[in-house]
């Protein structure tokens, strides 16, 4: 075959890259699957080169045209992990095209709508970089980074890079400093002083900074990140755009064409239309592995001790896994330093309630399980390790259309979130993770269930116009006040959060305190317990529920039960606003010193008809004597509920909570007590389960 020729050569390089991408480090399946395209792409290559050589002779200028063309039209999505999407469009694009922008940074997500987010990596590959000088125009600042004696890391792993003085070479435009990439063992970090030294040693007429070579070396670092996605449908994607360019070239000024220029333009749609066809079958098929349900690699049950026999306890005892099994209790602070695996057989144990893991004791699994019974009725939560769209993918068929309420606290795609993105592509990759997610996410809420996510400023309006465009119905947004101020940086001291809450029913909207339940629960125990309401019963219930309750952010009422038994908590009847009315200042009369009640400054917020019911009927507190403004008694029962507030008051850190588990590595969690106050006030059983469904989350890692 002929000498391929300049354009030729440039088309068929960037169609490699189209199919293959850069070389990913590590092993999994995603990357081997990579590896495949590679392969399937050169057995193409030849049937590619032969239809061309049937439509366009070599050596001719129909022929370099035809490369010119095709390269012209798919280097629009060439991209550097070999994905398909639209990686560039040219300023000068025609009008249709107009409407995508300029190939920069984007508010919406239309560049990667239709694809799957599959993962964020880096491509650590040689490369050349040029800066311009800061001072002098007419110069420029030239680099090589060599990354090719770089050893790869393995899937996932997280290293720095680290950068050393490899060698300089001069050059029209002035010496080219090479520098070696690595990645950095041992935390071993870039000396910038040593770079700059060696390089003067090697080439005194170098001038650069060190701030210069800081910005060349955070250049090739964000060169580096890229996105990868699954096109949903490659081909009719391909052929729409393929079509929509062709449109333009024809008819963008009034030429008429002779019958062998048209047999030319046809030679490159039917050219196309071939790389088309071989592009979507291998994306096809890496769809069909993407969208497959996956197997569950590995399954492990975590059981309380007291629902195992002592007879499997005692075989449990002497396994190798008992250790393991009692030393992680302690690690958690659930078990003191004395305790022994056997202490679980002592009569009246207090540890009968401690979590025994499975993983612990692989040849015992089964006899564990067969001690359960039906594993689905017994289990009451599932936890899963995966990436998060898989593992929804999964459990789509067992949970569609039973989950009360979901929750997610994905990255903020800030510069601390650890979200790998392109700078021109960072909120249209971001987004198109987010909707892959959410919208997978909505088939498992019920006709009931609710939907919170957490984000920050950074990328709040984009969310709520995502989930207003996938149709997430009753949009609202709750102000989480943290009452921490971010301070030390420019602008304003951030010091919220906003959780964005939706449900798929109007009356979800208007939500049952979980904490009410709660009380009515703990209430009827205790009346129960002792034959009817005794002062016992009311010293320890009011102990209860000032503990473990909390009705509304930041409320601390008194709670009682009454005589009858009702559950109720005292409110003030004060008029929100001074009445101008003298009836709403008429005293209410005590019922033991039959002197009028102190009357509140603003007057009374009911009529004195409304307020003579509420006597008789109960509803109102008196004091002890008439010196104490009355308070109403506002009954709770089963249908007792309340709007949401759009504001939230927490300033407790999630890392206490945690502390107390001996685990150290989350400094930003959430509070318990904030989840306490959402997910409380989004179903109304606090536990889930059962028939009517349970709680679901799913956090982003």
């Amino acid at each position: 075959m002929n000498d391929i020729g300049g354009k030729e050569r440039r088309f068929l390089d960037a169609l490699e890259s189209l199919f293959t991408g850069a070389q990913v480090d590590g092993q999994s399946g995603f990357i081997n699957l990579m590896r495949l395209k590679r392969r399937y792409f050169q057995s193409l290559r030849p049937q590619l080169l032969h239809a061309i050589d049937q439509r366009a002779r070599p050596q001719t200028a129909a022929r370099e045209e035809l490369f010119d063309k095709l390269y012209t039209f798919f280097g629009r999505y060439f991209c550097e992990s070999g994905s398909i999407y639209f990686r560039h469009l040219p300023a000068f694009a025609p009008t249709y095209q107009q409407v995508y922008a300029d190939g920069q940074d984007v508010a919406l997500s239309w560049k990667t709508q239709d694809l799957y987010y599959v993962k964020s990596d880096t491509l650590i590959r040689s490369m050349p970089l040029t800066l311009e000088h800061p001072t002098r125009p007419d110069k420029n600042l030239r680099f090589y980074f060599d990354a090719s004696q770089r050893q790869h890391q393995q899937n996932n792993e997280k290293r720095e890079l680290l950068f050393q003085f490899q060698q300089t070479q001069p050059s029209a435009d002035g010496p080219v400093l090479h520098l070696a990439v690595h990645s950095s063992q041992r935390g071993r970090k870039t000396k910038i002083a040593t770079i700059l030294k060696q390089a003067r040693q090697a080439q005194p007429s170098i001038r650069l900074s060190e701030e210069q070579l800081h910005k060349a070396c955070r250049v090739f670092r964000r060169q580096t990140e890229a996105d990868f996605f699954i096109h949903q449908n490659a081909g009719a994607f391909l052929r729409e755009q393929f079509d929509l360019w062709m449109y333009q070239y024809l008819f963008r000024q009034a030429t008429i064409f002779q019958e062998k220029r048209l047999q030319q333009l046809q030679a490159v749609q039917q050219t196309a239309y071939d790389i088309i066809d071989w592009i979507a079958q291998f994306e096809d098929e890496l769809r069909r592995i993407w969208e497959k349900p996956k197997f569950a690699r590995r399954v492990n049950y975590v059981i309380t001790v007291d629902q195992l026999p002592a007879t499997l306890l005692r075989k449990l005892a002497p396994q190798p896994g008992a250790v393991e099994q009692t030393q992680e209790w302690k690690e958690l602070g659930m078990a003191e330093e004395s305790f022994r695996f056997q202490d679980l057989l002592k009569p009246n144990s207090p540890h009968k309630h401690l979590p025994l893991d499975t993983k612990h004791f692989p040849s015992m699994r089964l006899e564990i399980l067969a001690t359960l019974g039906n594993l689905d009725e017994v289990l009451d939560g599932e936890l899963v390790h995966s990436e998060n769209w898989q593992a929804l993918n999964t459990l789509r068929q067992r949970y569609q259309g039973k989950v009360k309420c979901i929750h997610i606290d994905p990255p903020y795609n800030t510069k601390t979130s650890g979200f790998l993105y392109r700078n021109e592509y960072k909120h249209s990759s971001w987004l198109t993770m987010m909707e892959n997610r959410i919208h997978m996410a909505g088939i498992f809420l019920s006709e009931t269930g609710n939907f919170l996510c957490h984000i920050d400023e950074n990328e709040y309006e984009r969310l709520y116009l995502l989930l207003d465009s996938v149709q997430v119905p009753n949009l609202g947004t709750i102000v989480w006040d943290k009452r921490n101020p971010m301070t030390g940086g420019g602008g304003i001291a951030t010091q919220h959060e906003y959780i964005i809450f939706s449900s798929k029913s109007d009356d979800a909207m208007y939500l049952r305190n979980d904490s009410i339940k709660s009380i009515l629960i703990k209430a009827k125990e205790l009346v129960n317990k002792h034959g009817g309401v005794t002062d016992t019963c009311k010293k320890e219930f009011s102990t209860w529920v000032s503990k473990n309750t909390q009705l509304t952010g930041g409320e601390r009422a008194n709670r009682y039960i009454d005589k009858k038994g009702r559950v109720y908590r005292d409110v003030s009847l004060r008029a929100p606003e001074p009445r101008s009315n003298p009836k709403f200042f008429e005293p209410l009369i005590h019922p033991v010193t039959g002197k009028p009640c102190v009357v509140p400054p603003n007057g009374f917020s009911r009529t004195p008809e409304t307020l003579k019911a509420m006597v008789e009927q109960g509803e109102i507190l008196f004091g002890a004597d008439e010196t104490t403004q009355p308070r109403q008694r506002r009954f709770l029962n089963e249908e007792s509920s309340r709007q949401l507030s759009s504001v939230v008051q927490d300033a407790k850190r999630g890392k206490a909570d945690l502390d107390k588990l001996g685990l150290e590595n989350f400094p930003y969690c959430h509070s318990v007590s904030l989840y306490r106050e959402l997910l409380g006030a989004t179903a109304s059983d606090s536990a889930g389960g059962g028939g009517g469904g349970g709680f679901f989350f799913f956090f982003f890692g």
